[in-house]
């Protein structure tokens, strides 16, 4: 079955069930816009590794650094003589995160044309994520590359030129062009856009379908059958009135479900 939901599923919105979604939704935007490159340029999913540390978080993956929790005391002596006061340390807990993204490439001179961001948790709600993200943004923005970034999360900090308007944003910003930005704003109710991707002369920009890109990562990953639809959808809370229009999607989807398994095993 598809998503209860016509555009973004928030209960895909998740600290650590994001990792997996962000994968596949990172492969069919790639295949998707593979066929329409090729063989002019190339996709490419790139990684980095960062460290970050999320405040408030559960940790998972952990990856321990130290800090010293207190000074050496003084040891009594023993009759083989004294022991050598310690250093007290405790744990410092981070998490190490392999963060994709992709990158449309020349075919023939190698040279990156356009990068495409799916912002993650780390990018929105990590102090050291946020940092390097906005590095990022504002290195490739000064570049000769096209910047797409596509922010499916409703949680956390957000470019400040589109924070505010929509749940959820993409944002392009085109290589030589400073401004304006070309921006789709999409609510939790929308169905997702349509972007454009833009390469280099003579060739015209290629279509995004999000939706599509949505949908392929939904039944591939058979999140209809791992997502627990009877809790409520995670952080940050709905307003009232798209809190209600979640439970009705999700009644009308449960009850189809149900409809659909009874008849599989009556027939």
């Amino acid at each position: 079955m598809k998503s209860p939901f016509p555009g973004m599923d928030p209960y895909l919105e998740n600290l650590y069930g994001w990792r997996d979604f962000h994968h596949e939704i990172i492969s069919a935007i790639r295949e998707q816009l593979a066929r329409q490159v090729t063989p002019h340029f190339m996709v490419r999913v790139e990684e980095r590794v960062d460290i970050v540390e999320f405040r408030g978080f559960d940790k998972r993956h952990i990856v321990p650094d130290t800090h010293i929790l207190s000074k050496p005391r003084t040891l009594r002596e023993t009759a083989i003589g004294a022991i050598t006061p310690p250093t007290f340390i405790e744990p410092y807990l981070r998490e190490e995160i392999a963060e994709g993204f992709l990158e449309i490439r020349d075919a023939e001179s190698r040279e990156v044309v356009t990068v495409i961001e799916i912002l993650s948790p780390t990018n929105k709600i990590s102090d050291k994520g946020i940092e390097a993200f906005e590095h990022k943004r504002e290195t490739v923005m000064q570049s000769n590359a096209h910047w797409i970034e596509i922010d499916l999360l409703r949680a956390g900090e957000r470019f400040n030129l589109v924070a505010g308007r929509s749940d959820y944003v993409a944002l392009l910003k085109r290589a030589h062009i400073s401004k304006p930005y070309e921006v789709w704003f999409f609510n939790l109710r929308d169905k997702m856009p349509t972007i454009a991707v833009p390469l280099r002369p003579p060739f015209d920009d290629v279509p995004l379908d999000l939706q599509t890109a949505f949908d392929v990562t939904y039944e591939r990953a058979y999140y209809a059958d791992s997502i627990d639809y009877t809790q409520d959808p995670p952080e940050p809370a709905l307003n009232e009135q798209d809190a209600e229009w979640v439970r009705e999607r999700v009644r009308a989807w449960l009850d189809a479900r149900a409809e659909i398994a009874s008849e599989l095993k009556s027939g």
